[in-house]
């Protein structure tokens, strides 16, 4: 009896220690090849399944794309891969991590290789299944990190609302976008009155408050598709998509009073705080972040002349006082 191992021999015996599923289906989907990383991840051995069409022994797999990915390598002639990104699994299989993962099923690498026959054309396919269990739940909690990430480098440390870098991407996005569609948008900017009163009588720790305060109160109000964030010190600008000059007048007003009677609350002391707000539409000449803002800003300013505690508009004519 010869000791020596033929080619056949050796490619079962790779094909039933790799940690790699390894199937191959005939041209009418039946199984023909099945290792014993599939027969202990599935619980059916080769014997139960060789010979059987694959949808009749697991009816879960997703016939239709199955077939269609098969097809494509057969007339192709040409392998083919799908990553766990693009379909989470193939076959249902059990997983060996943490179900404090999320991960209901392992997830599943799957290539699709054409075997072919000797006149040159595909006789079966051959599809092999990594475990990329293991790598879906480090991505995940990767991508989950970055995303705070990139969360955090959009907010303000000290208030939580979005910071000037944040609003100025949104202001050229929207300016570019009402442009574009011929809509409305109107920007506010608001200061808090005597902040530096504040400051100097009870200290930076009560004027940090006041910030907190008022970013909360005057954000609360708003749509999820408007964009507020703190300019800088103790300045807020609010961004409108889709609103007039007068819908935005309404919008501030409603701020100015929200804030005029919520005081702040520190170290059991209550904190009086107004804001004064002015108002600039895009109208429909072309304009930019920096003209925009420089006309709320000089709003701001009108409101501050006037005595505080107001809303006003570029137009003195147009001012909206409720203080």
């Amino acid at each position: 009896m010869s000791s020596e191992l033929n080619d056949s021999d050796l490619l079962h015996f790779a094909a039933n220690r790799i940690e790699v599923g390894i199937l191959a289906v005939d041209r009418k989907m039946r199984i023909v090849v099945w290792n014993r990383f599939l027969e202990a991840h599935s619980g059916r051995s080769a014997s139960e399944v060789v010979g059987r069409s694959l949808f009749d022994v697991f009816p879960e797999v997703p016939r239709p794309w199955l077939e269609r990915k098969v097809r494509s390598v057969t007339v192709l002639k040409n392998f083919s891969f799908t990553s766990w990104r693009q379909r989470p699994y193939l076959f249902k299989f059990r997983h060996h991590r943490p179900i404090t993962g999320g991960i209901d099923w392992m997830r599943q690498d799957c290539t699709f290789l054409p075997v072919m026959g000797g006149d040159g054309e595909v006789i079966a396919v051959c599809i092999t299944i990594l475990d990329a269990t293991e790598t879906c739940l480090y991505q995940t909690r990767l991508d989950a990190a970055l995303a705070v990430i990139a969360e955090q480098s959009v907010r303000d440390a000290l208030t939580g609302v979005y910071n000037r870098r944040k609003l100025a991407e949104q202001l050229a996005t929207e300016i570019g976008r009402a442009a574009r569609y011929r809509r409305s948008l109107s920007l506010l900017m608001l200061d808090i009155d005597h902040f530096k009163k504040v400051n100097d009588s009870l200290g930076h720790l009560a004027g940090d408050e006041v910030i907190r305060h008022v970013a909360t109160v005057a954000s609360k109000g708003l749509r999820e598709s408007d964009c507020f964030g703190r300019y800088g010190g103790e300045e807020f600008v609010a961004i409108l998509p889709e609103v007039d000059a007068a819908g935005a007048t309404v919008v501030a007003e409603r701020m100015r009073s929200a804030v005029a009677e919520a005081p702040a609350e520190f170290e059991g002391r209550s904190i009086a705080v107004t804001i004064s707000v002015g108002v600039a539409e895009v109208g429909p000449e072309p304009r930019t972040a920096e003209s925009l803002l420089g006309e709320a800003d000089e709003a701001l300013y009108l409101s501050k002349k006037k005595g505080r505690n107001r809303v006003s508009l570029r137009d003195s004519a147009r001012d909206a006082h409720r203080g």
